[in-house]
């Protein structure tokens, strides 16, 4: 067989993280440990260039994310350079800084889609994982501002153990908001959801009633929603393609111009991340050390490299592996056949008390 560490075809998506400034504070965020600050942003022109570039390697799809990507005053620039581009564009955001007059810019700038996350459907209780009182108002009327508009609406409900028995209300406020796609992701335990994982991680019954809800969910509304489901992979006993493998569809670039495989990949030591603003995406894509690290199956260990899984899931997560065992080489510990299993069973244990006080993400850094 032809080696798979030859050049992938060009990514499907870019994830472009605007900033790293957001209203909320959830505990779960994605956002690293370190966040970025507004003086280290990428300016308008460089993330211009970025979305020219980014067409021009093959890239289809732009995701508008951060922190909160409406804190950047220049969001409606850039809608409009990535479909002047040819990139199909969807907007990440809470809603909280949405109003009719802006959705309007980005509307005739070109906005394809937009993702709203809520914390829950119980706004007392997104307020305890958002961190902002009134949030839950404001992202209902942005959900009727993008649904009045026209434009395709999702939502994004991240769940975890304080959340998880509202996971059926959460499909009934989906529908009563006119949503076309509905997410239903589990918490992912990387960065500030690593942080908080004795007290976010759900018990097992309680992610057998939120597959349960999802099931009820999609024979109830059949074609009219689509409903994506992801599960936590501490339950599971092999583990998911990290972003449909390391370095073959995905690029996700920092608030100052880092350009990565996955969200938390910046968690790995002792490695050199290229950045936007000293190299082309063409060649981070195609020669960069980092993106040919763990492409393909050449790097893998055992058992991996004997597995027959090993193009399937392409060794599970590195940052998920890092996290548990302290190397970013190792077989994912989700496994069941990785020598390290026992560290996920052992995080399972941490469940069995009340949970404990977040640690909530702060945007400290001056800006």
């Amino acid at each position: 067989m032809e080696s798979m560490t030859a050049v992938p075809p060009p990514p499907m998506s870019l994830l472009a993280e605007l900033t790293h400034r957001c209203p909320l504070q959830c505990p779960y965020c994605s956002n690293p440990l370190a966040l970025e600050p507004k003086a280290g942003e990428l300016s308008t022109e460089e993330w211009c260039d970025i979305l020219d570039q980014a067409a021009a390697l093959g890239v289809l799809q732009v995701h508008f994310s951060g922190g909160e990507p409406m804190a950047r005053k220049d969001l409606p620039v850039l809608v409009r350079h990535a479909a002047k581009a040819g990139l199909y564009s969807n907007l990440i955001t809470s809603g909280v800084l949405m109003n009719r007059d802006n959705l309007a810019e980005l509307s005739a700038a070109g906005l394809d889609h937009v993702q709203l996350s809520f914390q829950d459907a119980d706004p007392q209780q997104a307020e305890i994982i958002g961190g902002m009182k009134g949030a839950q108002p404001r992202k209902i009327e942005a959900a009727r501002l993008v649904v009045e508009d026209g434009m395709p609406l999702t939502l994004n409900f991240v769940i975890h153990r304080l959340n998880a028995e509202r996971v059926p209300a959460m499909f009934d406020l989906a529908e009563e908001l006119g949503a076309r796609r509905v997410e239903i992701a589990h918490t992912q335990y990387y960065g500030w959801g690593l942080k908080n994982r004795a007290a976010l991680l759900p018990t097992r019954k309680q992610l057998e009633d939120t597959e349960k809800a999802v099931a009820a969910a999609r024979e109830r509304f059949g074609n009219r929603m689509a409903i994506d489901f992801v599960t936590p992979d501490y339950y599971a006993d092999e583990p998911k393609p990290c972003m449909g493998g390391w370095g073959q569809r995905f690029l996700n670039i920092s608030p100052s111009g880092r350009v990565l495989p996955c969200h938390a990949a910046e968690t790995i030591p002792g490695v050199t991340f290229p950045n936007t603003r000293e190299a082309s995406l063409a060649d981070i894509w195609g020669k960069s050390e980092l993106f040919q690290m763990f492409r393909g199956v050449d790097w893998m260990p055992e058992p991996c490299r004997s597995c027959d899984r090993k193009e399937v899931d392409w060794g599970g997560c590195r940052c998920q592996a890092l996290a548990l065992t302290g190397r970013a080489d190792a077989t994912d510990p989700v496994c069941r056949r990785s020598p390290d299993r026992g560290l996920v069973d052992a995080a399972l244990s941490e469940i069995a008390g009340e949970p404990e006080a977040f640690v909530y993400r702060r945007y400290t850094t001056p800006e």
